[in-house]
């Protein structure tokens, strides 16, 4: 995957279509789904669509309880304990996924956080980085035997147009030169497109290809650390909380495009690529604003992709075997 075959597809959807739009007609009987973040926001819709199409849905969940309030009415919905902020606890769901499932087929990575404040995890990792990324990154290293057991498995990572404020800080990753809470979303949504063009080129042999993508903006809880003031500020809300900016999409329409690189055929030669509004996104013009859309160049750079993966293997102590196939 290089930046030039960031081509649309002209999928025939638009940033308006649907779960329901991009679902029609998918047969997902038999196949089973993880769903990280997938009893909030864009993961819940994510959960409810692919179980109407017939999938067996697991979700990994920081508070399960509130992920069987949410969830038990739906079919076929498994929930496995899981904190993408501590790395036991990722290893431990791997474990117990493994355990239980033969395969599985698609694995939408769709939890997160947004504009936190300050804080560390792990060995004194920034928290943004660490919940969006390296969570993730453990978590899908460890399922990648489980995905190569699939008939063409999938791997989609929600990025978002906030990669736009930040490249990777090679230079300061931990933000130990004073904290931006903005930047550091910026540079973990960098990391999200960055870690499905590498996953892509090193596990396509074995039937795995990866993705990425922008949702969209939508209100849900991933604004939960965005005080009142700062969404009016913003232009997002008014004072009484009600969406006012223009273009924010409804959690359906911002679901659709995570489900469309899940489960096109028309994706199937095209792993590594970034998407938004339910199509393969152009490259961004480097004096762009993320409003215009479009990926960064070094977004979807194949060197930056390899240098993350193996800074993230080194960070995160994972096997070697799963990081370096």
């Amino acid at each position: 995957m290089t930046a030039s075959m960031q081509t649309p597809l002209d999928s025939g959807f638009t940033a308006m279509s649907t779960t329901d739009d991009v679902m029609a007609g998918v047969d997902l009987g038999g196949m089973t789904a993880m769903v990280t973040g997938g009893y909030s926001g864009l993961g819940l819709e994510t959960t409810r669509a692919l179980v109407k199409a017939g999938a067996h849905v697991v979700v990994p969940a920081r508070r399960p309880e509130l992920a069987h309030e949410r969830l038990d009415h739906l079919s076929d919905v498994t929930v496995i304990h899981m904190d993408l902020a501590d790395l036991a606890s990722v290893r431990a769901a791997a474990e117990q996924l493994g355990a239980s499932e033969s395969r599985l087929d698609m694995l939408i990575a769709a939890a997160g956080v947004m504009a936190s404040p300050e804080r560390r995890v792990g060995p004194g990792w920034e928290s943004q980085f660490a919940i969006n990324h390296l969570g993730h990154f453990v978590l899908v290293n460890l399922l990648l035997p489980l995905l190569a057991n699939a008939d063409g498995a999938r791997v989609v990572s929600y990025s978002s147009a906030g990669h736009h404020l930040s490249d990777i800080r090679w230079d300061d990753m931990a933000f130990e030169r004073g904290y931006d809470k903005w930047l550091a979303y910026g540079q973990s949504k960098t990391a999200n497109a960055l870690f499905a063009v590498h996953l892509d080129a090193i596990a396509k042999d074995e039937g795995i290809r990866a993705f990425s993508l922008h949702p969209g903006s939508i209100f849900t809880e991933l604004q939960r650390d965005i005080t009142p003031e700062e969404g009016v500020a913003l232009g997002w809300t008014d004072a009484e909380g009600n969406v006012i900016a223009p273009g924010f999409k409804t959690p359906s329409q911002g679901a659709a495009t995570g489900l469309w690189a899940a489960t096109s055929p028309d994706l199937a030669s095209h792993g590594g690529a970034y998407c938004e509004n339910c199509d393969i996104a152009p490259l961004a013009s480097p004096d762009g604003s993320m409003n215009d859309g479009g990926v960064r160049h070094y977004a979807v750079d194949p060197a930056s992709a390899e240098r993350l993966w193996e800074v993230s293997a080194q960070m995160t102590a994972i096997d070697g075997a799963s990081a370096g196939r």
